[in-house]
């Protein structure tokens, strides 16, 4: 999903215009963006928590050249799913029949022998 494409269904859901449910979505992620800066968590209750992390200071290597790079720490923003979404996001998963598998990978005629590319 877009961004335009979720100002669309908060207009539609909320029966708002384009332009102010545009607005509303850009205030929450303002409002986001401003709370993970200073360093606060986000707990939104059957979602999620959003959370800054501090990921420390490393060795990397220069893909093209192999040399070794430092790499400074910097502060990266996490987003942990709620019990609640991990339910709902799993709940149709069951364990497929090989009829019902749509991968393409290990079904009956697929000819595929090899695993995907992960």
């Amino acid at each position: 999903m877009t961004k335009a494409e979720l100002v669309e269904d908060v207009a539609r859901a909320a029966e708002l215009t384009k332009k102010d449910a545009e607005r509303l979505v850009e205030i929450v992620f303002e409002s986001i963006i401003e709370t993970l800066n200073h360093g606060e968590k986000i707990e939104l209750r059957g979602f999620g928590s959003f959370r800054v992390r501090e990921r420390g200071a490393r060795r990397g290597r220069n893909p093209k050249t192999g040399d070794p790079v430092n790499i400074p720490a910097k502060r990266v923003p996490y987003f942990k799913p709620g019990k609640e979404l991990k339910e709902l996001i799993n709940q149709d998963t069951a364990p497929a029949s090989k009829q019902s598998d749509t991968s393409g990978f290990g079904g009956e005629g697929s000819g595929e022998n090899t695993p995907p590319i992960l």
